[in-house]
């Protein structure tokens, strides 16, 4: 059976596999040192026991990390802490990021505001449409 880590179509939506020949341990995938090196520093913090190895595929070196599967949910909330700190931002401009929050949120608000207004005209007509049908 072909490893997951080395399948030519990677969607790259998970860092972690299942170890391709131990059903006991996840891979975890970090094709990024400074990612690697957070990770690992994490595991160490948690006094989470891991196994640690390379490997190089499509000319780009992946830092993979064994953990096992009792350890999982720890590791897992480690490797979201790890992105969320080598997360770059959407928009890497604070004024574009704030003018765009600012824009949607008054957008939103004219958009329930416009709701509201029609609700009563609705209202309003029906009363009229209901006055005139029982006169």
């Amino acid at each position: 059976m072909e490893s997951p880590i080395d399948h030519i179509i990677d969607l790259g939506l998970v860092n972690y596999v299942p170890h391709p020949e131990n059903k006991h341990y996840i891979v975890f995938r970090f094709a990024d040192i400074e990612r690697a090196n957070s990770f690992e520093q994490l595991l160490g913090d948690q006094k989470i026991w891991f196994e640690k190895g390379e490997e190089e595929k499509r000319s780009k070196v992946f830092y993979l990390f064994g953990i096992h599967n009792r350890d999982f949910k720890k590791a897992q909330q480690l490797n979201y802490k790890v992105e969320g700190l080598h997360k770059k931002p959407l928009i890497p401009f604070k004024i574009l990021r704030w003018t765009l929050i600012v824009f949607a949120t008054l957008i939103m608000a004219l958009t329930m505001i416009g709701y509201f207004k029609a609700q009563k005209t609705l209202e309003e007509a029906n009363k009229t449409t209901e006055q005139s049908i029982g006169k």
